[in-house]
């Protein structure tokens, strides 16, 4: 830092909590304890919806661009709005079951565009999206109630619903944040109903692939899995302009690489170990079994 840049150093202390905070937000230090890493999560995500208009997006996932040769196709066409990768990551990952109908719990809602989706073009019959940030569930309060659909604050390791409450369960790129994956996935098969279903999706550094695998088949009867990282690699690619013009559109310079970090745009951290496999991002149909330890 040069003596002309110094008197500006006060300023920098103030945001650097926020940086620090949006960086942390998905891989934070396992050593810590669980009610640390919350709070840092909550914090980071509270901030975020505060703070940042350049994630003014539908949703705030990395998003799913199939190749050509994928034999896939959305339920509904989004390629016109702007966050249509977000929304066929949704689409993807909800198509694993028959929804239309069905109660369906979406842990991990964020700004609810998906869990909009979802309860619109699979016509569930009530859905339901839990968030941890407060913030975050306002904001779908505000924007994206209507009949059947609804939303509230919630911790994913302590669901506020009683047993059997729901037929699916839905959780996209949500699931790295949680201090106990283990408590969440028995959360998430006590509310589920008989033969219930947990449609799945998200990212782990490749050396705990295997331990992900046990966790969910300990628990459930794995009806499909997917790699699809390169289809995460690809949708960010090709989403990439959008997002980098909001990001030097409407996020401050000194937040910047933290946001892009964040969201993954080519060339952060993120996006660099997605795209050499050091990350894989997985997606699972996964099914209650009444044989299999409660």
């Amino acid at each position: 830092m040069s003596a002309a840049e110094a008197p500006a150093a006060p300023s920098r202390r103030r945001s650097k909590p926020f940086v620090s905070l949006v960086r942390g937000v998905g891989r934070i230090a396992p050593t810590l304890k669980p009610r640390v890493q919350k709070a840092l999560i909550r914090g980071g995500y509270q901030l975020l919806n505060r703070r940042s208009s350049a994630v003014d997006a539908v949703c705030l996932n990395y998003g799913y661009a199939p190749a050509s040769t994928t034999p896939w196709t959305p339920h509904a066409d989004v390629s016109l709005l702007p966050d249509a990768y977000g929304l066929q990551l949704y689409d993807r990952v909800a198509s694993g079951a028959h929804l239309g109908g069905r109660d369906v719990l979406e842990v991990g809602c964020g700004r609810g565009g998906g869990t909009s989706y979802v309860a619109s073009v699979f016509q569930t019959r009530v859905m339901t999206g839990v968030d941890f940030s407060a913030k975050a569930i306002e904001r779908c309060r505000r924007t994206r109630l209507r009949p059947g659909l609804t939303f509230q604050q919630a911790d994913a390791e302590a669901l506020p619903f009683g047993d059997a409450s729901f037929d699916a369960v839905l959780n996209v790129e949500s699931s790295h944040c949680y201090p106990d994956m283990e408590r969440f996935l028995d959360e998430v098969k006590r509310v589920l109903r008989p033969s219930g279903v947990l449609l799945f999706a998200d990212l782990r550094p490749a050396d705990r692939v295997d331990e992900l695998h046990g966790q969910l088949a300990y628990r459930f009867k794995i009806e499909d899995e997917e790699d699809i990282t390169a289809e995460v690699v690809r949708a960010l690619e090709l989403d990439a302009p959008r997002r980098e013009r909001l990001i030097e559109t409407d996020v401050p310079r000194l937040l910047r690489p933290a946001v892009s970090d964040f969201l993954a745009t080519p060339g952060s951290e993120v996006f660099n170990h997605l795209r050499e496999r050091r990350l894989r991002y997985l997606r699972f149909t996964l099914r209650v079994h009444p044989k299999l330890p409660s």
